[in-house]
């Protein structure tokens, strides 16, 4: 009886905060893979996002965790943990995970196994480090800058300034 009543409880909780506004700026959300979670990838976080499998925001403030976390045009900032970590607006902050893909500008520290930001300010460190253009460093097995840097490929460190 204690577990009917805790699970509607819980379904409960869930049907309302998905009724609750739909482009409105979240504090939390929790996903088990998009679109299974609480608020839909067209609402903003700021706050907490818990991503059990894949979770998907237009924007996100604030602390990521997760095994596939990824944010739309609308940008991250914060502190960003995951196997995946996928970002189609600027980043400003830390991500941390196996894989950091971003599409645009990336302010910060990356630190993973392959970290690819298009416009880099501040530090990549993982094994293979790809930026457009950079203002900072990479250390990393290989490291690849296209456009300007000391040298377009280069093991161990890489900079620009």
């Amino acid at each position: 009886m204690k577990n009917i009543s805790a699970l509607l409880l819980i379904s409960s909780l869930f049907l309302f905060l998905s009724s609750v506004g739909n482009a409105q700026t979240k504090p939390i959300n929790v996903a088990l893979f998009n679109p299974v979670q609480i608020f839909p990838e067209s609402n903003p976080i700021q706050g907490l996002r818990i991503n059990f499998i894949y979770g998907k925001n237009v924007s996100m403030e604030g602390l990521d965790w997760g095994l596939v976390n990824s944010v739309g045009s609308g940008g991250f900032t914060g502190v960003q943990w995951g196997f995946i970590n996928i970002d189609e607006g600027n980043v400003v902050g830390w991500q941390s995970g196996a894989v950091n893909l971003n599409d645009n500008n990336v302010k910060g520290f990356q630190w993973g196994w392959f970290n690819k930001g298009n416009h880099v300010s501040g530090l990549q460190l993982g094994l293979v480090n790809m930026a457009q253009s950079l203002y900072g460093i990479q250390i990393g097995l290989i490291n690849f800058i296209q456009t300007g840097g000391q040298f377009p490929v280069f093991p161990i460190v890489n900079w620009s300034f």
